[in-house]
């Protein structure tokens, strides 16, 4: 008894270390996953918000007022060029839009009509402005000296001829997006290539490091001061390898790591995932794990001990009946009753340990329930529908014997589960950010992809007249690129019929030598005084419009090849916009 004791206890002692090692390795996985989750969409994000602001600049070093001002303009044109930026970081949400001279004074500024207005100021000092003055470009992220507040600065030469006349420079600052990353719990953070904090869900690390920085690095910031007058601390953070520990009074958080490549030059994203949750729940699933293994130990002990006794009494009552058995009958009968009652309650204690043994497994289903995910977007939720409609009718079909009908059904559910899978690829395909090509594409892969992503909005307003012979027609391109341009063409005639008594949009394909798509509406047209600046950078008929979506369409056509024009107004009212492309 004392040996079965000692084993159990080392049996318990082995399932908590074993059980602790599993909760804890659980824990590190799950949690690294959703670290890396985190860091990868927050690492997409980042890069889509800088995408944005990375194109004023290279759009506004070619505005003519820009140069004129730069170039010893009069003072009109210098209050023109304060309008269009004040207009433009409005419309981006730049914080400042600013133009510098070749000596650093600040000519023009969207924030002229402020009291912290930038004209005037002079930023030769600044390390972004003497980067793009000797290479063209630069960005870098710093504290503002007149504001004090932290922000990327994207700075692009002006030049005209052999003359560098000063430069573009886009202020943009991150606190919607650190919001974000601050609602989504856990830390995240951006560094620089020294290790200087960034861009953070902590507003306290901000300007601090990741580890002690050398003499040189420290002295270059104070010099530029880059992050303001005091120079960068450590934060109170321990980094690790996939580990991390931050210091909580006389307690340590633990987190796990993921780290992705940021879209600032030498920058890195940083997730801290904390541990404590998942860790929690693991353990909790490794103490109802040993706790049933501990239960169906203890039933089988109870089991085993149950049968040995049973058969220690079987076997004391047939040899008292061997000895007995001529002159202790009644004693017999007895021990026959005995034995009734004991095979009874052995018949009783299998029953009980069965149903212990199903409950335990029903809990451990129940406890085994992953989490659910929703939200399937409308495009397959009809097919969805579709495919139990088709599927009810083939059983009423099948019950009065039409097999062929039924079969006819049984396609069509075929057919929408390829279309599920066809949307969900589309969808994919056309997010995933990937290295563009030039290859050959047909014509009508293109358009089918694109009234595939604009999906619902298309239904009963677009008309499609593509000859068969051009469906399979290859044009040179990128097929993703290729439909960008072609949705934001139908997007604006969309828009444009909106509210419309008649709306109808169509696309009509001919073609020779070049493949030509024709996207026509019943809008009310392209007004005459834009009509000859349409393509034109920040030229726009929509009131909220930027005027970048058909001055970059066009120069996605053009890169194959092809072009994008405004065709002559038709009689019947409307707009008619041509995407040529070059056939393959």
């Amino acid at each position: 008894m004392t040996l079965a004791l000692v084993l159990l206890l080392a049996g318990i002692a082995a399932l908590v270390l074993v059980s602790g090692r599993w909760a804890l390795g659980e824990a590190d996985r799950s949690t690294d996953g959703a670290a890396r989750q985190t860091a990868s969409a927050q690492a997409g994000l980042l890069a889509s918000e800088l995408q944005k602001f990375r194109l004023l600049p290279l759009v506004l070093i070619d505005y003519p007022d820009v140069a004129a001002v730069l170039d010893g303009g009069d003072a009109a044109a210098q209050s023109r060029l304060n309008g269009t930026l004040e207009l433009l970081a409005g419309r981006t949400d730049a914080q400042a839009i600013y133009v510098i001279d070749a000596h650093g004074r600040t000519l023009a500024s969207s924030n002229a009509r402020l009291p912290t207005s930038f004209v005037g100021q002079n930023y030769a000092f600044r390390p972004y402005f003497r980067d793009a003055m000797r290479t063209g470009g630069s960005e870098l992220f710093a504290l503002g000296t007149v504001s004090g507040r932290p922000g990327l600065y994207l700075a692009r030469r002006v030049d005209r001829g052999a003359r560098a006349l000063g430069t573009v420079v886009v202020k943009v600052e991150f606190d919607r997006l650190e919001q974000a990353w601050a609602r989504a719990g856990g830390i995240s953070f951006v560094t620089d290539a020294h290790g200087v904090i960034l861009i953070t869900s902590r507003a306290d690390w901000r300007f601090r490091t990741t580890h002690d920085l050398d003499a040189a690095t420290l002295a270059d910031a104070r010099r530029t001061l880059q992050f303001g007058a005091k120079p960068p601390i450590p934060a109170p953070l321990t980094l690790a390898g996939p580990s991390a520990t931050i210091a909580l009074g006389n307690r340590a958080a633990r987190y796990r790591v993921a780290t992705e490549v940021a879209a600032l030059t030498g920058a890195h994203l940083v997730r801290l995932e904390p541990l404590e949750p998942a860790l929690a729940a693991a353990t909790t699933r490794a103490r109802l794990w040993g706790a049933a293994i501990l239960l169906l130990v203890g039933l089988a002990a109870g089991f085993f001990i149950r049968a040995a006794d049973t058969r220690r009494l079987q076997n004391e009552a047939r040899a008292a009946l061997e000895k007995e058995v001529a002159y202790r009958t009644v004693e017999l009968r007895d021990a026959n009753a005995r034995l009734t009652v004991e095979s009874h309650e052995r018949i009783e204690a299998d029953r009980r340990f069965r149903a212990a043994r199903e409950e335990l497994a029903q809990a451990n289903r129940l406890g085994s329930l992953g989490q659910i995910t929703a939200g399937v977007a409308h495009e397959i939720n009809q097919p969805v529908a579709a495919i139990r409609t088709f599927a009810e009718n083939a059983m009423r079909f099948l019950d009065r014997g039409a097999s062929d009908t039924a079969r006819g059904n049984l396609d069509q559910i075929v057919g929408l589960t390829a279309r599920i899978g066809t949307i969900t690829a589309e969808l994919r395909s056309f997010a995933r950010r990937r290295t563009p090509t030039t290859g050959a594409v047909p014509i009508g892969s293109v358009i089918d992809g694109a009234l595939l992503l604009i999906g619902e909005r298309a239904r009963g307003v677009i008309t499609v007249d593509l000859p068969v012979p051009l469906r399979e027609t290859a044009v040179v391109g990128d097929r993703v690129r290729l439909e960008q341009v072609l949705i934001n063409l139908l997007q604006n005639a969309l828009d444009a019929v909106e509210g419309q008594a008649a709306r109808q949009v169509a696309i009509r394909v001919s073609g020779d030598e070049m493949v030509q798509v024709a996207v026509a509406d019943t809008g009310a047209g392209v007004d005459p005084a834009i009509a000859d600046a349409l393509f034109t950078p920040f030229t726009s008929a929509k009131p909220e419009g930027l005027g970048l979506g058909l001055a970059i369409a066009r120069d996605i056509a053009r890169e194959f090849g092809g072009d994008v024009a405004l065709a002559p107004s038709p009689s019947s009212g409307g707009a008619i916009f041509l995407f040529t492309l070059r056939r393959a």
